[in-house]
């Protein structure tokens, strides 16, 4: 495992439930030009999210984030316009999954009442989210190494490619016994 490096960012808050759809409109799912979905990106729950995220601030959400279609576009759409993770009460496991993939970190805090605006710490390797602002101390569900070190990698496809690949990220092609 390399050396974490915190993620820390300025929380934008929403509740509970929010589908695919709601964090990139399936109609603009068509392509995977990250500036195109980035441009879309939360437009019908936050017309506003698109002018006010900065990079590497966080989404803050409730229960059952990313619920809804398996489409790999929604965490795509948040990383490509910045946001540096994704923290929330719970996760729909395919979105979850996803974003690891991806390399959006997806951290999983139980029991938090984090609010817009904190500057949050968000640190991996130990399973803690720190409120700079008020002091509070959330503990997040531990990943285990391995999706920690997708996530340093920059995601699966890179995590592959740093340890001699899989499939198509081989090294050994045609490998025989």
């Amino acid at each position: 495992m390399k050396t974490e490096n915190p993620i820390r960012g300025r929380s934008h808050v929403y509740g509970d439930d929010i589908d695919t759809d709601r964090i990139i409109p399936g109609k603009y799912t068509k392509t995977l030009e990250l500036s195109q979905l980035a441009e879309h990106v939360l437009e019908d729950l936050d017309p506003e999210f698109r002018a006010r995220v900065e990079v590497g601030d966080i989404l803050v959400a409730g229960h059952n984030f990313g619920c809804g279609s398996s489409r790999e576009q929604a965490p795509l759409a948040l990383k490509a316009a910045g946001v540096g993770a994704v923290v929330a009460k719970s996760f729909a496991r395919i979105f979850y999954r996803n974003a690891i993939n991806i390399g959006l970190p997806a951290v999983e805090v139980p029991e938090h009442d984090i609010g817009t605006g904190a500057i949050l710490n968000v640190r991996l390797t130990d399973g803690v989210v720190i409120d700079e602002r008020s002091g509070k101390r959330f503990r997040a569900t531990k990943m285990p190494e391995v999706m920690v070190d997708i996530l340093q990698a920059g995601g699966l496809a890179n995590y592959l490619k740093e340890r001699g690949g899989y499939g198509p990220f081989s090294t050994e092609q045609n490998r025989t016994p």
